[in-house]
């Protein structure tokens, strides 16, 4: 016999079956099903979701005490000292993670803030937090040559404070700053210029049976072919580029750091220096924090009542901003064959740079 009970939370059946065992279910008019929770699940989400953007987009409208420049950056409308960070290669291929957010050092959004800077007479400043081991020749000597022209239009002083590591490329751009403090722990110096590594991969390949054929109007059109030897002559070539990129190197600091050109050269050899190293060959003013930095020139230029305003490229992303970075791993299997064809082809680039190899890799 079938029994049916209504509830408040649904209808209820219960029946016999022929050896009397008793069933009982519900019909569960109250409670959604998998389904429509998860529809739930979404519709509140989204909602979430849009209550962000909104709270983001009147932020950035009305953001009080401040105003922007036509690149986006935002800028205190009273005195205040700038701090620019140069993290990581000093290059102009920016980065940017999944979402589109820039990642790294943005060479061109660093040159346009100083010029916004320079128009600013709000700002009376710039620290420049280095943390980098080096770059390309072009983008350093142009960082170089901005922070120059900052100072001579503005007088306005600019310190390099080093993190742990302002080596090659991010030395060369701390030579015209008028102060170099520097962490204990920090590595720099590493004054030179490398052309990267050419590889030669003729024998592999012949042991491989791969032949290869470079059509070119010159004997030195194609030098640094990885699948040809290298003459000597090619290799007087390169090395010409390196030592006309060195000469610049060592006339900055110089220059920079009051020092005799032959005295640069005997410590210019490549090698790293400790802080403490630095300091007693006078590559550097101090070792300190950043906020020693900051200090001293706040005492040594009277900007004791100045803020210290960090300016950085804002993810221009609202997933990038939301979500974060994401690093997507590339799960790739290669044979020997396709693996040397892949590092010719990466490695067959070579500019001419200020980069220190031990520790670009960090």
């Amino acid at each position: 016999m079938d029994e049916e009970n209504n509830g408040a939370n649904g209808t209820f059946y219960n029946q016999q079956n022929q050896n009397g065992v008793r069933f009982y279910s519900m019909d569960a008019a109250g409670v959604p099903n998998k389904k429509s929770r998860t529809k739930k699940a979404l519709i509140v989400f989204g909602i979430i979701l849009a209550v962000i953007a909104v709270i983001a987009v009147i932020v950035s409208h009305f953001d009080n005490g401040s105003s922007s420049s036509s690149s986006g950056n935002v800028y205190p409308d009273d005195p205040y000292i700038a701090k620019l960070s140069v993290e990581g290669t000093i290059a102009s291929n920016n980065s940017s993670d999944y979402f589109g957010t820039p990642a790294g050092y943005q060479h061109q959004w660093t040159l346009d803030t100083i010029d916004d800077l320079i128009k600013d007479e709000n700002n009376k400043g710039i620290i420049l937090f280095v943390n980098s081991p080096g770059g390309g020749v072009y983008e350093s000597d142009e960082l170089y040559f901005k922070i120059k022209e900052y100072q001579k239009k503005t007088g306005r002083p600019v310190y390099s404070a080093m993190g742990t590591m302002a080596a090659s490329g991010g030395y060369y751009i701390s030579v015209p700053c008028d102060k170099i403090i520097a962490n204990r722990n920090c590595w720099t110096g590493s004054i030179g210029v490398t052309i990267g590594t050419i590889y030669d991969f003729s024998g592999l390949l012949e042991k491989y049976g791969v032949r290869t054929n470079t059509i070119t109007s010159g004997a030195n059109k194609a030098m640094g072919n990885p699948v040809e030897p290298m003459t000597d002559e090619q290799k007087q070539i390169f090395q010409s580029l390196v030592n006309e990129a060195y000469d610049q190197f060592v006339g900055l600091v110089a220059e920079g750091r009051h020092m005799d050109v032959e005295k640069v050269r005997k410590i210019a050899d490549g090698r790293i220096y400790t802080a403490k190293q630095a300091l007693a060959l006078g590559l550097i003013d101090k070792i300190g924090t950043y906020q020693e930095a900051v200090a001293d020139m706040q005492k040594t230029y009277k900007l004791g009542d100045c803020e210290v305003a960090e300016l950085s490229d804002d993810d221009t992303s609202f997933l990038g901003s939301l979500f974060g970075k994401i690093n997507i791993p590339k799960m790739t299997s290669k044979s020997d064959v396709a693996a040397i064809v892949e590092l010719m082809k990466d490695e067959n680039e070579f500019p001419v740079s200020y980069m220190c190899d031990a520790l670009k890799k960090y």
